[in-house]
C-alpha cells in the first residue's frame, strides 16, 4: 500500500516516458562535426572570439548548418533533400522578416500574426512543409536577437552558405548509405518471401518461415515507427505501407505452400527477387509480370496471384499503359482542390491557424510591452513548444516546455563555467550538444529540447554578449512562453485535448461507401461531390492520426498501429477514382448486385470499427471494373482484423488506468 502511495500518476508516467532507441552513430558524428565547423572557421580565421563581422558570419553560417543538418530524417535521399530545401528556403525568409520583428509597434505584431498563419497552414501539406514552417517562426524570433555589425543580405548569404555545407555532409553520408532504412526492411520482407519459396521441399524451410516472419514484423515497426516521428504526411511512407498491406496475400500464399509442400516455378522466384530488389533501391521494377495460372495446386496458384497483386502495387509499366486511365490527381485543379481542402478546407486546421496566431501575436505583445532582458526568448519559447507540425497536443507541448526550460538551465550554467575568450571550449561544448541530437531526437521530444535549447544559447551569446546574471531572466522568459502556450494554446481549446481518431476512422469509412454508392449509379456532379467528401474525410482522418502519433508512447505506438488500415481507406477510394475513369473510357458497368455487396462489406468494416470486433474473413467477389476496388477492401477488411485484437486490448489497458 505504502509504494502504491508513492507512485506517480499513470499520466505523469506515460509523460515522461522515453524510448530506449539505438545510438545512430553515423548521424551522431555528422552532427558533432558539421554544425560547429562554420564557427570553428570563423572562430581561427579571427584569431580568437571576437565581435565583428567575421564572428558573425561564423554565427549565421552555423545557424544554416543547424537548420540543415536538422532536416534530414530517415527515408530516400530526395525526400531527406526536400526537406533540408523546405527548412532552408522557409528559414532564410524568417531570418529577413526578423529585421522586422525586432522594431516596435503594430506592424511587427502584424508581421508575427501573418507567418504564424502561413506557418500553421502549410504545415497540413507535408512533412517537409511542417518542418519549413517551424524553422520560419524559429528563424524569425531569432534574428530578432542575433545582433551583427552584418547586413541582411550577408546575414542571408552566410545562413545558406552553411545550409550548402550541411547538405553536402548529407550527400557523402548517403554514399556511405545508399539504401533507405525504411525501404531496406520493406525489401527484406520480399526477399525472406523468396528464401522462403525457395526452401519449399527442403530442410531450411522451418527456419526460412521464422525469418519472414521476423522480417514482416520489422518491416511493419519500421514503417510505423519512422511515420510516429514524421511532422506531416509522407508520401513514401504511405508507399511503402501500401507494398506491406498488399504483400499479406503472397506472405500468406507462401507460408501455406511451404507447409502442403508446393514448390514454385523460377518464374515466380524471379518475379519475387525482381520486387525485392525494386522496392529496395526505388528504382523501377525489371522483368515481366508472370501471367495468372488456372492449374497447378492452390498454393501455388495462391503465391503467382500475390506476386500479380504486389507487381500492380509496386507498378508494371505494362499494367499501368495498357489501362490507358490517367489518375485523377495528375489535374491541377484536383490538386488545387485537395490543397485547399487540406489547409483551408479543413476545420481543424483553421482552428490550428488561430492558435498559433493568437499565441505567437501574445508572444509578440509580451515582447514588446514586458520589461524582459531578452525579450525575443518569449517569441522563440511559443515558436519551439507549440511547433506548427499540426499535430501538437498537450502532453507533447509539456514535454517541450520542460525540456526547453531545463536547455535554458542547462545552457545558462555551461555559460558561467565556460570562458568566452576561449572559443574553442564554447565549440567542444556545441558539438557534444549536437552530437546527441539524432539520439534525443528518437527517444523523447523533451530530450530533444534539452539539448537543442543550449546550441541557440551558445550562439545568441557569442553574438551578444549577456553574462551569467541572464540565467534568471531566461528562465522567467521560457516560463511567459511556456504560459502562453498552455493557457492561450490549449486551456482555452478543451477540443484540442483529445484526438478523436476512432469517430474519424469511422467517418472516412461511412464517406467511401457513399462514394461507392454514387460512383457507380449517380450522375457527374454527384459523383465529384462524393468524390470531394471522401477525400475530405481522409484528410480528417489523417489530422486526427497526426495528433494521436505527436503524442508519448504508448498513445502513440495505438494510433500508429492504425497507420496502414488509414493507408489501405486512402488506396480504396483511389481505386474507385480509377474505376470511374476507366468506365468513362469505355469499360462496361459493373453489376449491380456486386456493387450492394461491396457496399455492405464497407458498411460492415465501419460497424467493426465502431464496435471494436473483427471482420468476418468472407472473400468478396467482383470482376471487371470493381475488381481493383473490391481487392482493396478485402486488404482493408484483413488489416482490422489483424488490428482489432491489440486495440481492444490497448482500450482495456487505458480504462484500467
Amino acid at each position: 500500500m505504502a509504494d502504491r502511495g508513492l507512485r506517480a500518476p499513470a499520466w505523469l508516467e506515460e509523460l515522461v516516458r522515453t524510448s530506449p532507441p539505438a545510438v545512430p552513430w553515423r548521424d551522431v558524428a555528422r552532427f558533432a562535426v558539421v554544425v560547429p565547423a562554420p564557427l570553428a572557421v570563423a572562430i581561427g580565421a579571427a584569431g580568437g572570439v571576437a565581435t565583428g563581422p567575421v564572428l558573425g558570419a561564423g554565427i549565421f553560417a552555423t545557424t544554416g548548418a543547424l537548420a540543415a543538418t536538422l532536416a534530414p530524417q530517415s527515408g530516400p535521399l530526395r525526400a531527406r533533400l526536400r526537406r533540408v530545401a523546405a527548412a532552408v528556403s522557409l528559414g532564410a525568409v524568417g531570418l529577413a522578416a526578423g529585421q522586422v520583428v525586432s522594431g516596435e509597434g503594430w506592424l511587427p505584431v502584424l508581421v508575427i500574426a501573418v507567418l504564424s498563419a502561413c506557418a500553421a497552414l502549410i504545415s497540413s501539406i507535408s512533412a517537409a512543409l511542417s518542418l519549413g514552417g517551424l524553422q520560419l517562426l524559429i528563424y524569425t524570433a531569432l534574428a530578432a536577437g542575433l545582433a551583427t555589425p552584418l547586413p541582411l543580405v550577408q546575414e542571408v548569404g552566410f545562413f545558406a552558405a552553411g545550409a550548402l555545407w550541411a547538405c553536402l555532409a548529407v550527400l557523402v553520408q548517403s554514399r556511405a548509405e545508399p539504401l533507405d532504412p525504411d525501404r531496406l526492411a520493406v525489401g527484406t520482407v520480399f526477399a525472406r518471401i523468396g528464401d522462403l519459396l525457395a526452401a519449399i521441399g527442403t530442410e531450411r524451410v522451418e527456419d526460412a518461415r521464422r525469418k519472414l516472419t521476423e522480417a514482416l514484423n520489422t518491416g511493419y515497426d519500421r514503417v510505423i515507427h519512422t511515420r510516429s516521428r514524421s511532422a506531416g504526411r509522407s508520401k513514401e511512407l504511405a508507399e511503402l505501407a501500401g507494398v506491406l498491406n498488399a504483400a499479406a496475400p503472397l506472405v500468406e500464399a507462401a507460408v501455406a505452400g511451404a507447409r502442403r509442400g508446393a514448390a514454385v516455378g523460377t518464374r515466380d522466384l524471379a518475379a519475387t527477387a525482381a520486387l525485392t530488389i525494386a522496392i529496395t533501391t526505388g528504382q523501377p521494377l525489371r522483368g515481366e509480370r508472370p501471367p495468372p495460372v488456372d492449374d497447378g495446386p492452390a498454393p501455388r496458384r495462391a503465391v503467382r496471384h500475390g506476386i500479380r497483386l504486389v507487381w500492380n502495387v509496386v507498378g508494371d509499366p505494362e499494367e499501368l499503359a495498357g489501362a490507358a486511365v490517367p489518375r485523377a490527381e495528375t489535374d491541377w485543379r484536383v490538386r488545387a482542390r485537395d490543397l485547399v481542402d487540406r489547409t483551408v478546407g479543413n476545420a481543424d486546421s483553421r482552428a490550428f491557424v488561430v492558435r498559433l496566431v493568437l499565441c505567437m501575436t501574445a508572444a509578440e505583445v509580451a515582447r514588446q510591452t514586458l520589461p524582459l532582458d531578452r525579450p525575443y526568448w518569449v517569441l522563440l519559447t511559443v515558436a519551439i513548444v507549440l511547433k506548427p507540425d499540426f499535430g501538437s497536443v498537450f502532453t507533447r507541448a509539456v514535454q517541450r516546455g520542460a525540456g526547453t526550460l531545463l536547455g535554458v538551465l542547462l545552457g545558462s550554467l555551461l555559460l558561467s563555467f565556460l570562458p568566452r575568450d576561449d572559443g574553442w571550449w564554447v565549440l567542444l561544448t556545441m558539438a557534444l550538444a549536437a552530437g546527441a541530437l539524432p539520439w534525443a531526437r528518437a527517444a523523447n521530444f523533451g530530450l530533444f529540447s534539452v539539448f537543442q535549447t543550449p546550441l541557440i544559447i551558445l550562439l545568441l551569446e557569442l553574438a551578444e554578449p549577456g553574462g551569467v546574471g541572464l540565467v534568471t531572466a531566461r528562465l522567467v522568459d521560457t516560463l511567459i512562453g511556456c504560459g502562453i502556450v498552455l493557457v492561450i494554446g490549449y486551456l482555452l481549446w478543451p477540443q484540442t485535448w483529445r484526438a478523436p481518431l476512432d469517430d474519424a476512422l469511422r467517418a472516412a469509412t461511412l464517406a467511401l461507401d457513399r462514394f461507392v454508392d454514387v460512383a457507380f449509379t449517380g450522375s457527374p456532379e454527384d459523383i465529384r461531390r462524393a468524390r470531394r467528401a471522401s477525400y475530405r474525410a481522409l484528410t480528417e482522418l489523417q489530422t486526427q492520426l497526426q495528433r494521436r502519433l505527436a503524442e508519448p508512447p504508448p498513445i502513440s505506438t495505438r494510433a500508429a498501429a492504425w497507420y496502414p488500415v488509414i493507408v489501405q481507406l486512402e488506396r480504396t477510394s483511389d481505386a474507385v477514382t480509377e474505376a470511374v475513369i476507366a468506365m468513362r473510357s469505355g469499360e462496361p458497368a459493373p453489376d449491380p448486385a456486386h456493387v450492394r455487396v461491396l457496399r455492405k462489406a464497407v458498411r460492415q468494416l465501419e460497424e467493426d470499427l465502431r464496435a471494436h470486433r473483427a471482420p468476418d474473413d468472407a472473400e468478396i467477389y467482383a470482376d471487371g471494373v470493381l475488381a481493383p476496388v473490391a481487392r482493396e477492401v478485402d486488404t482493408a477488411r484483413r488489416l482490422v482484423r489483424q488490428t482489432t485484437p491489440a486495440r481492444r486490448a490497448g482500450t482495456e489497458e487505458t480504462d484500467q488506468r
